[in-house]
């Protein structure tokens, strides 16, 4: 016998679960129980009886005004050892970014088609930025998702552009032809520069993070108002992705050169 969840979503207990999980957006302090079934499709009964049961884990948390992500979610996630040990290499370099232009720094890691920010550092008075640690952004038209992209593994390129180069802001690239071109240029200068491709009136420099066979396993980027110098910062980017680089212990130390 079918359930009444959405044909298209999870048939078991754990998909269900993680669907509630995931149905949490940026800037949800908490949800209602109608709230998560409109936006999962599962009926009430069946949500309520997963939710009573994460919440004995701490996974999600009751309050009187509905429902919040419990603590066990932030304390698992502190464990995952890729993210752990990338934001350990990383941070010194990240802080010397940081100090040395009062921008926003960002690092983060390729996932799919997305990337996945995993450091923020948010410099006083910078444009708002809709990055978040843990939140995603498409790989096509963000700074430091092109500079991961350039040096991806292959078929990455093909499944971005299979996805659909959607056009964000009338500055977004959504010809293939043109992405793979501007791929090639980041390869050959070492750094991706995006102007207000992914946000209007946000302009970023970024560059990779790359592993012993040149591959990208994360990005460092430096984002600010439209304007931003990002020529002048350039520099200061493929340093700090080839500090971490060598923090990590990769092989792949030669820097691409202009």
């Amino acid at each position: 016998m079918r359930s009444t969840h959405r044909d298209d979503g999870p048939n078991t207990v754990i998909g269900r679960a993680f669907t509630l999980l995931t149905a949490f957006r940026a800037g949800d302090q908490e949800l209602t129980l109608a709230e998560l079934c409109r936006r999962t499709g599962i009926n009430k009964p069946t949500a309520h009886r997963l939710l009573r049961e994460l919440a004995q884990w701490n996974v999600i948390e009751q309050t009187p005004g509905g429902i919040r992500l419990g603590m066990a979610l932030f304390e698992l996630g502190q464990l995952a050892p890729r993210q752990r040990g990338l934001r350990e290499a990383a941070a010194p370099f990240l802080a010397d970014l940081f100090e040395a232009t009062r921008e926003t720094v960002h690092l983060a890691v390729p996932e799919d088609i997305e990337v996945v920010y995993v450091q923020k550092l948010e410099g006083r008075g910078s444009p708002t930025v809709g990055s978040r640690i843990g939140g995603r952004m498409p790989a096509y038209c963000t700074g430091v998702g092109k500079a991961m992209l350039a040096y991806a593994p292959p078929g990455r390129l093909a499944a971005v552009v299979e996805a659909g180069l959607r056009r964000r802001t009338p500055r977004t690239v959504i010809a293939p032809g043109l992405l793979e071109r501007e791929l090639a240029r980041i390869r050959e200068l070492g750094v991706a520069v995006e102007h207000e491709e992914s946000t209007l009136g946000i302009a970023c420099v970024a560059a990779p993070v790359l592993d012993a066979g040149g591959i990208a396993v994360a990005g460092v980027s430096i984002t600010g108002r439209a304007h931003l110098d990002t020529a002048r910062l350039a520099p200061a980017v493929r340093t700090a992705a080839l500090g971490i680089s060598r923090a990590l212990g990769n092989g792949y130390l030669s820097s691409p050169h202009p």
